[in-house]
Formats: C-alpha cells, structure tokens, sequence
C-alpha cells in the first residue's frame, strides 16, 4: 500500500555548524593562528563615520577573498 506523509516536509531541522566543519579543518587552524583585527584598522580612516550606508565588515570580505584563494573560487 501507498501512503505519504504530508507533514513531514514541513518539520524544523536545527544544524548547528560547529558539527558540519571537522574540528581539524584548514579554516579553523587560520582563523585560531591570525588576528584579523587589523584589516579593521587599516581599513577605518577609508570609511566615512557619519554618513552613507554602514559598510560590510572589511575582514569579513577579507575572509572571503582568502577562502577563494585557498580553496580556487573565481568569483
């Protein structure tokens, strides 16, 4: 017999991503080794502080273009 489980598509999945990346993971070693904290500073005077939009955070674009490098993302 065929039956089907409609209510089932809609139940909540709780992902916590500390469990999806592997404790000995190349991002984690980087991201314990290296302050960030400077591209923050380097890259303040460059931001005006009272007017426009507020800015994504410069390290994390920073991240972003090392994960390409690393792992070859293009765009």
């Amino acid at each position: 017999m065929f039956r089907t489980n409609p209510s089932r598509e809609f139940q909540p999945e709780t992902v916590n991503i500390e469990d999806l990346v592997p404790q000995d993971h190349l991002l984690r070693k980087i991201n314990e080794t290296i302050d960030f904290s400077f591209i923050a500073e380097k890259c303040r005077p460059l931001y005006c502080q009272d007017n426009g939009r507020p800015c994504i955070d410069p390290v994390m674009l920073f991240k972003m273009l090392l994960i390409g490098y690393l792992y070859g993302i293009r765009s």
